[in-house]
């Protein structure tokens, strides 16, 4: 069977019996064209179904690559092929998949989103604390900046587990790892002004959450996110406007000037310092920036 009679009966099969929706089926016909225009160039004539190995499909990854495709676009062109093997093994038409061995590259590791430094210092003066509601949203967003707390270990907080005296919080973490994590000046009196205001949200006198919903219970991570991204909204034109932003930019910022990584690991909760190590890439990555702004040497 001819490589190309063999993707429209794949393509048709995944469309009609399978039930894939139209996007998968677009992109698995534009991957699979271009593997067989590779196949084509590589073998001078378009070859046999049955004739294609690993040494075809392995250089198809050079070929994309070449071409400036990113990783997660290589992931999916790859897996579009080893599809239609696994279709014809299972069919009979093939003994084995030349491609199941094939290893898919690894994706891009992003680099988290964070606010500049100019961008933390338009955010909090623009709360409205003569209300609970701003109030608390001005407070959350301190503790999620100046302790670079997730928003669930955040939620989790009671009325008095932050020790005001020796300006920490005591914050359970993920598998229920307790840590203890400084708190900020600004953060004790941005929390205080809210605990002031925190009986005109009508709590119930059993409810001990620190931050209250509209509607006296504990705030939601739905209410949360909503407050965070409308809070961010006008100060950056960062694409991602979530409390995890906050806790990127608080680990950044620390290791910007110079903190040290496994201090800014155990605050930030990591059971590893690799996955705090992310957060020297963007410090290295800003350095790189400034340096090529500044130095006359490296512009060119």
């Amino acid at each position: 069977m001819l490589l190309a009679d063999a993707i429209a009966t794949f393509l048709s099969t995944l469309e009609t019996e399978r039930d894939a929706s139209e996007h998968t089926v677009t992109a698995y016909r534009i991957a699979l064209d271009q593997f067989r225009v590779f196949c084509t160039e590589a073998w001078g004539t378009e070859p046999e179904l049955e004739e294609l190995t690993e040494n075809d499909v392995r250089p198809f990854l050079g070929w994309l690559h070449d071409r400036e495709l990113a990783r997660r676009s290589l992931r999916m062109k790859l897996a579009a092929v080893k599809s239609m093997f696994k279709f014809y093994v299972r069919s009979g038409e093939l003994s084995k998949n030349p491609a199941a061995l094939v290893a898919s590259p690894k994706t891009d590791k992003k680099l988290p989103s964070f606010l500049q430094r100019s961008e933390i210092d338009a955010l909090f003066p623009a709360f409205d604390v003569s209300t609970p509601a701003g109030a608390r949203n001005k407070a959350l967003c301190e503790l999620l900046y100046g302790s670079g707390l997730r928003i669930s270990e955040a939620l989790q907080l009671n009325v008095g587990d932050i020790d005001v005296a020796a300006s920490t919080v005591r914050v359970l973490g993920k598998r229920s790892k307790q840590r203890i994590v400084p708190v900020t000046s600004a953060t004790i009196t941005a929390v205080e002004s809210y605990t002031a205001l925190r009986h005109q949200l009508h709590p119930d006198p059993s409810e001990s959450a620190l931050f209250l919903g509209d509607r006296g219970g504990r705030l939601t991570s739905a209410s949360a996110y909503r407050i965070v991204r409308r809070a961010l909204g006008p100060i950056t034109e960062a694409k991602r406007k979530s409390p995890h932003v906050l806790r990127h930019s608080f680990a950044t910022h620390l290791l910007d000037n110079g903190a040290d990584l496994k201090a800014v690991s155990d605050m930030l909760g990591h059971s590893s310092l690799s996955t705090t190590q992310v957060y020297t890439h963007v410090s290295v990555e800003r350095l790189k920036d400034a340096y090529k702004q500044a130095h006359p040497k490296a512009k060119k």
